[in-house]
């Protein structure tokens, strides 16, 4: 009973920017809990590869290349997908991006991009698969925030108004559909080695100091977030609604 609840058989889940990274460790895990995965992003090539890895370790796989910027591509691809392949019973919305710039200096263009793809694309493909789990009563949405929803640091102010802002329409979201049967949770990485967070990983002083922060001592390796995710998406969280899940090391818990 107790690993039923964590069992994913029969369902499908879209992982947004998936082809590498934290991304692609969920597909992996959710893949691993049973589930038919549906990778997403714009590199037609990174996706491809990524679905014969998945493939190769016995997963269910297709893949959904759309911009997750674009409200109106993001409604037609998921609508499209929903009526020929079939129902995407869980989402996650991984898609990101950063950029270093002290504040002061940052460029306005880079700001809108930061916005668009940290928090538009939440609102878009959150909306469009919404829409399809509504009618069925059920469905489970898990937004990737960050350890910089309740933190700062420097030369990163727009990232991290995007991620406070992915936590609070998080709220929203179950705060509107809960009603119709969907979860809608965020998951907050801390300090994951990633592609993302290649040149933090790089400078051993970051590093340094990294460890001293962390309670954990060390960064997080992305596998560490598959049991978050696997919580978030099954029916083990059947009454967590808007919710946001560190895992972080205990970064967001000490001074």
């Amino acid at each position: 009973m107790s690993t039923s609840l964590f069992d994913l058989t029969g369902k499908r889940a879209l992982i947004t920017g998936s082809s590498q990274g934290i991304g692609f460790a969920l597909a992996k895990g959710l893949a691993a809990a049973g589930a038919a995965i549906v990778l997403n992003g714009r590199d037609i090539g990174k996706l491809e590869q990524a679905a014969m890895d998945l493939r190769e370790a016995g997963a269910i796989v297709d893949v959904l290349s759309f911009d997750v910027t674009d409200h109106a591509t993001v409604k037609a691809a998921v609508d499209d997908f929903e009526a020929t392949t079939g129902a995407i019973d869980i989402l996650v919305n991984n898609a990101g991006m950063q950029h270093r710039t002290a504040l002061e200096d940052f460029p306005a263009d880079a700001f809108e991009r930061l916005l668009q793809t940290n928090i538009a694309s939440v609102f878009n493909v959150g909306q469009a698969c919404a829409k399809q789990m509504m009618k069925r009563k059920a469905g489970k949405i898990v937004n990737i925030a960050s350890v910089q929803t309740a933190l700062a640091r420097p030369g990163i102010a727009p990232y991290t108004a995007t991620k406070g802002a992915v936590a609070n329409l998080t709220k929203g979201m179950a705060t509107d559909w809960a009603q119709y049967g969907l979860n809608c949770n965020a998951l907050a990485p801390g300090y994951f080695d990633t592609p993302l967070n290649a040149a933090l990983v790089a400078d051993p002083e970051f590093s340094t100091w990294l460890a001293k922060r962390t309670p954990a001592g060390r960064w997080g390796n992305v596998d560490e977030l598959v049991g978050a995710c696997i919580f978030l998406t099954s029916d083990a969280s059947t009454f967590v609604n808007g919710h946001c899940l560190y895992v972080d090391g205990g970064i967001t818990a000490s001074l």
